[in-house]
């Protein structure tokens, strides 16, 4: 073995951009381009904004502007202003800002001394302004270096602060921001906030009534079983209601911070609730009966939280503050009282909720035998063997690194050679393939029966382990991989039927996704392309001059493993599918895999022109090549 030498050249210091350079995940989690929720530049634009909020939960500054053209981020708020002679400290020095103070800040949101850093640093430009008791002060960074430092001066503008930054395309590469995602996580703001006005691009966001307004634009395109009960309590506010839909919905907040993996408080209001009905009605209905089809929101406010990731999406915390109960005492004990009184107080809605439960009971019941029988046959198909060729590190492995966990994925593929291929290129660490056997069943208007019924949707329910739910799911990525032609597209809206009608919970929370494979490969022999689109074949052809030879992938079976490897590594094309807050399942559904309507056959009639107006001219233009 080769000696390798370690001495003091080996040692390296890091300043504190560098360091938020070259280890980003660290402070904002996944970069992304901006397709998903929870990609960097939407953590980046969360920090500067919660900076605000923390003012305003303070009581200083009523108003936040939000504005985002095209790549350039402009944050404004009314509060207290930084402190002047603060002002480039509070954006480039490590662990420097008020939220050190408790007496300065209490309850806070933001990250102590790092947020606006990373802003700062991951940014190819940053601009800062203060202005405070009529003086104001501002900076001007690129990549975390200071570039222009203004002195204090007078000033007319409001108190506040004001913050503009272009995130840094080498690091986001082809970034792009979604205005609907960035509103959506506006009205979470507002939600908890009541009375603050949120101006994004000129509109205002506000709401009066807190959670209760969340779960009732929520589930405005959705029949709800019972008025919303809406509970609120010192540090505490939560709002309940059932549906029609399977599963559990909740959104949970901790000091204004949507913690979307939930955590210890989101633990202790699913426990509340089974409680505090158990007690109501004096009856031990089982919990998921309980809590079958809820819709339900909390925020509750702590000192020093303490999340599970730096991006604070899971609740970690155990205690209140000084002398004060565990989290989930203090939820739990809250819940059993104030829903217990309200439903005293409101009997027809104590009518209503009981006979949601009831119902919820009588379809387990109703199941149970099938269900027996189903799981029986899942292991007699050996499926960790036959159907599923399984990754090592799972979504629910406790011991694993958040980024491993995070890292795990699903490929569900239709025939052997996909699954094939796909199987030989993959990481065996973090990535495992479902094969399914031909089409799947058209499950629209079925109730859950059919999924213990049939063969391939039981089998795939327990690779997915998401029978009881979402807390023991194997993957985050749940990535449905099917041919790029007609039977393709069938099969993948089978798919989705599959899990919005009885899994919606795995689409809301954002693990289902698409897996996209190039249609083209443009090569001559020094370069290959790999073309997702007619614009991306054309484009390819002009770069080779037109000497090119072009393959058009019928399957995924028709990729190489080798291939393959280029294509779900680092650089993987997934598509996330989202459900937008007015989306209405069973109508979508109902348009798609119900009976054939007249709209559905003038789409699919003019959709059909469409593609063949392309095949028409990719014909053509092979010809030519």
């Amino acid at each position: 073995m080769a000696q390798v030498t370690y001495n003091e050249e080996n040692i390296k210091s890091l300043d504190w951009k560098e360091h938020i350079r070259l280890r980003p995940g660290m402070y904002i989690g996944k970069l992304g381009d901006g397709s998903s929720p929870d990609d960097g530049i939407y953590v980046l634009l969360k920090e500067v904004i919660d900076n605000a909020i923390d003012e305003y939960v303070m009581g200083h500054g009523t108003t936040i502007e939000v504005d985002i053209s095209d790549k350039e981020v402009r944050v404004r708020d009314y509060g207290r202003g930084i402190p002047l002679g603060k002002v480039v400290e509070c954006v480039s020095k490590m662990n420097t800002g008020g939220k050190y103070d408790s007496r300065a800040f209490q309850k806070s949101v933001g990250l102590n001394g790092v947020g606006t850093k990373a802003v700062n640093a991951l940014s190819t430009e940053f601009y800062v302004a203060a202005f405070r008791d009529g003086q104001s002060k501002e900076a001007i960074f690129e990549k975390g270096d200071l570039v222009r430092e203004s002195k204090i001066v007078k000033s007319a503008e409001p108190q506040g602060t004001e913050v503009k930054f272009v995130p840094d395309e080498t690091v986001f590469r082809k970034f792009k921001f979604n205005l609907e995602m960035v509103e959506r996580q506006l009205w979470n703001y507002a939600y908890l906030n009541t009375g603050l006005k949120l101006k994004f691009n000129g509109k205002t966001i506000v709401s009066r009534r807190g959670l209760h307004d969340l779960l009732e634009n929520k589930t405005k395109n959705e029949v709800i079983r019972y008025p919303i009960i809406h509970l609120t309590g010192e540090d505490i506010e939560v709002a309940i209601t059932h549906g029609n839909h399977y599963g559990e919905q909740y959104h949970s907040f901790v000091n204004g911070q949507y913690t979307t993996q939930g955590g210890t408080h989101l633990n202790a209001l699913r426990q509340g609730v089974v409680d505090a009905v158990r007690d109501f009605y004096n009856k031990s209905y089982e919990p998921k009966d309980i809590r079958g089809s809820i819709i339900a929101a909390i925020s509750i406010r702590v000192e020093e939280p303490v999340f599970e990731s730096q991006t604070k999406t899971k609740l970690g915390s155990l205690n209140m503050g000084p002398d004060r109960p565990t989290i989930t005492t203090f939820v739990g004990n809250f819940i059993k009282k104030e829903l217990n009184d309200y439903l005293h107080r409101e009997p027809d809605t104590a009518t209503k909720l009981k006979a949601r439960i009831q119902q919820s009971e009588r379809e387990r019941k109703e199941i149970a035998g099938i269900k027996k029988l189903a799981n029986d046959r899942a292991k007699k198909a050996n499926l960790h063997n036959k159907k599923l060729r399984d990754c090592r590190i799972h979504f629910n492995t406790p011991k694993s690194s958040e980024d491993d966990r995070n890292a795990s994925t699903i490929f569900i593929t239709e025939g052997d050679s996909a699954s094939g291929s796909i199987t030989k290129a993959r990481n065996v660490q973090h990535q495992a393939v479902f094969s399914l056997r031909g089409k799947p069943l058209n499950c629209f208007g079925l109730t859950k029966k059919v999924v213990y019924q049939n063969e391939e949707f039981n089998l795939l329910q327990h690779a997915l382990n998401i029978e009881d739910g979402l807390e023991t799911l194997r993957y985050n990525h749940v990535v449905i991989a099917t041919d790029a032609d007609v039977d393709g597209m069938h099969i993948r809206l089978l798919l989705l039927t599959f899990f919005l009608q009885f899994f919606p919970d795995l689409v809301r929370e954002g693990h289902l996704y698409i897996f996209e494979t190039p249609l083209f490969r443009v090569r001559d022999k020094k370069q290959t392309f790999y073309c997702y689109s007619e614009g991306e074949k054309q484009e390819a052809i002009r770069k080779l001059k037109g000497k090119a030879e072009i393959t058009r992938f019928k399957g995924l079976g028709e990729i190489s493993p080798n291939e393959f490897g280029d294509f779900i590594g680092d650089d993987i094309k997934l598509e996330q599918v989202q459900l937008h807050e007015d989306t209405n399942i069973e109508s979508i559904l109902e348009y798609y895999m119900g009976k054939n309507t007249p709209q559905r056959q003038g789409f699919i009639i003019e959709n059909l022109k469409v593609e063949m107006d392309e095949v028409d001219e990719e014909i053509t233009e092979d010809a030519l090549v």
